[in-house]
């Protein structure tokens, strides 16, 4: 019996399958008759790029002897990665950004000693084929094609290999290629949650909806007016100059240069919007509040919060007060104007890109791509975020399969 199902046993795979090369037992439960085998090719390192220590592109090391991901877990899968996005996110992560939260929720009971975390692999989208499923995965099989948002506190993309849960996976859109696919989980899931979690739009409400994206030329921004469009919505975005052509092209209906001057002014002479996406932060919620509609439910949702620079420099307890207290006393400020201020937060979420898989099949949604890098130049992929000059997104390959885009 050729079975997909492994198990995970003092750090090696026990494969539910006979083998005459291998050792086998018997264990039997009630009438079911199940072998176990043991393989000296238990694999247990891999090559990646890792970090030892926070700090800038020279604390990147390449290693063939990175561990190998095992299945913790019955509801993880082992994904082979292809590709891999990069995103600002991985840079501040290479700083020591959020550090003090992520590393509470690596550990929460605080066993390890300060530095477990490392060598630390980054990297947040995946694409890539499953190679291994846990005992409770009923959804994925071997050799599925996968893509994938991980969270900022589990191991990274940039490895040959890569352990993530199954509700954190979905099936790849079969019209993208693995680079392609890269480009997207990361950003859209993040998009998704502050729009669809937080904002509270779905594509059974927004048409026509005025909806105000601060700071769209980014990935997150470019992903959000692609689905915004697709569900209807009418869509206004500041960005800089050069950045016109690409949100115009993602179906941008009206563009505000904020290179030009005080956007505030111009956007003050617009109708009034029922939702606002901020990406940019500062000083822009000082303002952007007054061009909501007033008491009629609508939202201003920022992806620039205190949390984690709260926990980093306070401490999580501390920290968390001092940010509890930030959103409240923000959130009572603006609903007695008739507004909602809320925060939005990446959320990975298979069932989200599920969603979102069908809208790019369907041509709704395509992938912006600046740049690809080869494996063996992920500090220059590196150096091309950090110089935030992309206009699209950077995009690692790390093996060579599927469609070997």
């Amino acid at each position: 019996m050729a079975s997909v199902r492994h198990l995970v046993y003092s750090g090696c795979l026990f494969h539910l399958r006979k083998s005459p090369s291998m050792n086998t037992s018997v264990s039997r439960r009630g009438s079911q008759t199940r072998l176990f085998s043991t393989s000296s090719r238990c694999k247990t390192i891999m090559p990646a790029w890792v970090i030892d220590k926070y700090g800038r592109n020279d604390v990147l090391r390449f290693t063939k002897n990175a561990s190998f991901p095992i299945i913790s877990y019955p509801n993880e899968v082992i994904v082979k990665v292809f590709a891999a996005g990069l995103n600002p996110l991985d840079i501040s992560m290479r700083g020591g950004y959020g550090a003090a939260t992520l590393s509470m929720k690596r550990d929460p009971l605080n066993i390890k000693q300060s530095g477990s975390e490392f060598p630390l692999i980054l990297g947040r989208d995946v694409s890539g084929v499953i190679m291994e499923c846990g005992l409770d995965v009923k959804y994925f099989s071997e050799r599925d094609e996968v893509w994938a948002a991980i969270p900022p506190w589990k191991q990274g993309s940039l490895a040959e290999f890569v352990v993530i849960s199954a509700n954190e996976v979905s099936h790849k859109p079969k019209s993208l290629s693995h680079v392609e696919a890269a480009a997207l989980p990361y950003v859209a899931t993040t998009a998704w949650s502050a729009l669809v979690n937080t904002g509270g739009l779905s594509k059974d409400n927004c048409a026509k909806k005025r909806i105000l994206i601060l700071g769209g030329s980014g990935g997150v921004g470019t992903f959000a007016i692609q689905m915004l469009k697709a569900w209807g919505a009418h869509v206004t975005v500041t960005c800089s100059h050069n950045a016109k052509q690409l949100v115009k092209g993602v179906g941008a209906d009206h563009v505000v240069d904020y290179t030009a001057g005080p956007v505030e002014e111009p956007l003050s002479a617009l109708e009034k919007f029922d939702l606002i996406l901020d990406n940019v932060g500062g000083e822009t919620e000082h303002w952007a509040l007054n061009l909501l509609k007033p008491w009629s439910g609508a939202k201003y949702v920022t992806l620039v919060t205190p949390f984690l620079q709260n926990t980093d420099r306070l401490g999580i307890a501390d920290g968390m007060m001092q940010t509890a207290a930030t959103m409240a006393t923000k959130a009572l400020k603006h609903l007695v104007k008739g507004v909602h201020y809320r925060w939005g937060f990446f959320a990975p979420s298979g069932p989200a890109l599920d969603e979102i898989r069908e809208m790019v099949d369907a041509g709704q949604i395509r992938a912006v791509l600046e740049e690809t890098f080869n494996f063996s130049q992920v500090p220059q992929a590196f150096e091309k975020v950090e110089k935030g000059h992309a206009r699209g997104k950077i995009v690692v390959k790390i093996s060579k399969g599927g469609d070997d885009s």
